[in-house]
């Protein structure tokens, strides 16, 4: 399966999906799957959000507390949710704040194997 495909098959899976992409912490994305109806500029929403969770990733590794695996940021409009793929990469899901948060989740940590096959 290709990552375009496993990306697909994230967002078809959960209710209320806007987009699901791959991306670099320098901003840079791999592979997105954006659905047509989505009013938000999904490229600047990712590459802040890459910035965000650089810092995020730093003040995790200054504590000491162990490796990043996923992070939600949830707003009035959206909810987010990264897992963490490996040291450069991650996988977000971009959802309406009334999405199924749950199997989001559950489908970026199902899929993140995949992908990491896609990647090497």
């Amino acid at each position: 399966m290709s990552l375009r495909d496993t990306l697909n098959t994230i967002v078809e899976s959960v209710d209320g999906s806007l987009a699901a992409l791959i991306m670099a912490y320098d901003g840079i994305p791999i592979d997105e799957v954006t659905v047509e109806q989505s009013e938000f500029d999904m490229q600047m929403l990712s590459v802040e959000y890459a910035s965000v969770l650089k810092e995020i990733k730093r003040a995790v590794d200054i504590i000491k507390m162990g490796n990043l695996e996923e992070v939600i940021i949830t707003t009035t409009r959206t909810c987010v949710v990264v897992r963490v793929l490996v040291d450069d990469f991650f996988a977000a899901l971009i959802m309406d704040r009334n999405g199924n948060i749950g199997k989001g989740r559950y489908m970026l940590k199902l899929k993140s194997f995949e992908v990491l096959q896609e990647l090497s």
